[in-house]
């Protein structure tokens, strides 16, 4: 039992956690107290000390722009305006207070107001189904689409667009690099040919994909019921992050060990059991691990397109709020910065663990 849920835990990427559960069977208190400690408690305590230089940073730039603000009140305006300025920034009337690297309270009071909104926006939703419910019913029996909530979206709408466009983008990624790097692997001649297309259309910027994706888009697609924004990001995103996986898919083909396509002659596989019964399983190794940057790239690059695009993620939420000049605007731009790298480090993990799941080799892990 402690051996598989050890097992879990690692094919989890949780690995840190192993010595907590030697500990609580019995196993080496010292050693594994010791291991649980750098493992664990170390990340912790790093966690405590960034939120304290955070805050100290935070109190001493907020300190800096308040002393400025006063002392630009006492050179404009005199000694009383300078004194109520002190008094207003002490009051903590939004009016006047500076507007700078906002502290983790702060952060935190942004979390927590995106998250009542997105209650209250839930709730709208909901009395809306309800005014519409019937109406709906009739529409669908007519044939006809349903009417649709089409107010402001929340944050986690905002996060849920984002993830829909990355998975839609990583699948587009998965379906296109795979199978050319798995031809292109089998073929040196066909490998020297591309190579040079490969290596210049890689380092292309995602605002240059998403031109490109855009003029096209915009000329196949003519139905106005669809979403283009939507058609126009995920579709940037997958080219932008494919390469990473045509490249590794590539080479993990063209260095599958040549006893095992010996195997395959000896046998008479044909091409197709060839690749699916020797080169995949062989290749997985390093097809996951191209994989795995793709994800990466996919999400550090889809915050700049749906920005471009207009898409309403959390791309668009971080723009609006840089526009908006608001008191707690840097806050919740914080917020989505934090929410955007989570989101990208459980993107990793999921993909490790599927790595883990699938294949033989699990040090290239």
């Amino acid at each position: 039992m402690k051996n598989k849920s050890i097992k879990t835990l690692k094919m989890l990427g949780l690995g840190f956690l192993e010595p907590l559960i030697r500990i609580f069977s019995g196993e080496e208190h010292a050693k594994n107290g010791k291991l649980f400690f750098k493992q664990a408690l170390l990340p912790l305590l790093s966690i405590v000390l960034f939120i304290a230089i955070w805050h100290a940073g935070a109190t001493a730039l907020y300190n800096s722009e308040a002393s400025a603000r006063i002392e630009k009140a006492r050179e404009e305006q005199g000694e009383e305006a300078a004194i109520a300025m002190e008094k207003c920034i002490a009051s903590g009337d939004i009016s006047c207070q500076p507007n700078t690297l906002p502290s983790p309270a702060q952060v935190y009071s942004a979390f927590t107001a995106l998250w009542e909104d997105h209650l209250s926006i839930s709730e709208k939703k909901d009395d809306f189904r309800e005014k519409v419910a019937d109406t709906n019913a009739q529409r669908e029996a007519q044939g006809l689409d349903p009417i649709t909530y089409t107010g402001r979206p929340s944050f986690l709408d905002q996060i849920g667009t984002s993830l829909k466009t990355v998975a839609a983008g990583f699948l587009l990624a998965m379906f296109i690099a795979v199978p050319i790097g798995i031809i292109i692997g089998l073929s040196p001649s066909l490998r020297t040919s591309f190579n040079w297309l490969i290596q210049i259309l890689k380092p292309v910027s995602p605002v240059v994909w998403l031109l490109l994706v855009f003029m096209i888009v915009k000329t196949v697609i003519t139905d106005p019921s669809l979403d283009k924004s939507f058609i126009i990001s995920f579709i940037s995103v997958g080219l932008c992050a494919m390469w990473a996986t045509l490249v590794n898919t590539s080479m993990g083909v063209s260095t599958v060990d040549k006893d095992y396509i010996n195997v395959a002659k000896v046998l008479k596989l044909n091409i197709g059991q060839n690749i699916f019964k020797i080169i995949l399983p062989a290749s997985l190794p390093l097809i996951f691990t191209g994989l795995r940057i793709t994800v990466s790239v996919a999400w550090m690059v889809l915050i700049a397109i749906e920005l471009l695009a207009q898409s309403p993620g959390l791309g668009s939420f971080v723009w609006e709020e840089f526009q908006n000049g608001a008191n707690d605007s840097n806050a919740k731009i914080i917020v989505a910065m934090f929410v955007i790298g989570i989101i990208g480090f459980l993107l990793d993990r999921i993909m490790l663990s599927v790595q883990n799941m699938m294949s033989f080799n699990k040090s290239m892990a």
